[in-house]
């Protein structure tokens, strides 16, 4: 192009850009344009409510789940189904008994978790 007279440090007038040729499409096609972007807009509010509703969900569904797991509902069927594993030396009681004991063995040191 001859305009470009210099590279990044070029001075540009006002003048010199008024001067310049603005080439738009033609008025229909323009509100065309207009039109399917408001579309794409409109369609794109569409998808963040659905996300925002989605995660709505998935925030109760988690909090209910933990509740169920608190009262012990998720396992429920499970406990019933398999008695022996969780009765006798496998009963919480008796792992917890295991922890403290292996702890005081330890000197008392609490193991740390990592952190993510």
């Amino acid at each position: 192009n001859s305009e470009i007279k210099s590279g990044a440090q070029g001075k540009l007038a006002l003048a010199r850009i008024k001067s310049l040729p603005l080439i738009l499409p033609p008025l229909q096609e323009q509100h065309e344009i207009v039109r399917r972007v408001e579309q794409l807009f409109a369609y794109a509010d569409t998808i963040e409510k659905q996300v925002n509703n989605a995660l709505t969900r998935v925030n109760s569904l988690t909090q209910s789940i933990l509740a169920k797991a608190f009262r012990g509902e998720l396992t429920a069927q499970w406990r019933a189904e398999n008695p022996e594993l969780i009765s006798g030396e496998n009963s919480a009681a008796a792992l917890l008994e295991k922890i403290k004991a292996e702890r005081a063995a330890s000197g008392g040191k609490k193991t740390s978790r990592k952190k993510a």
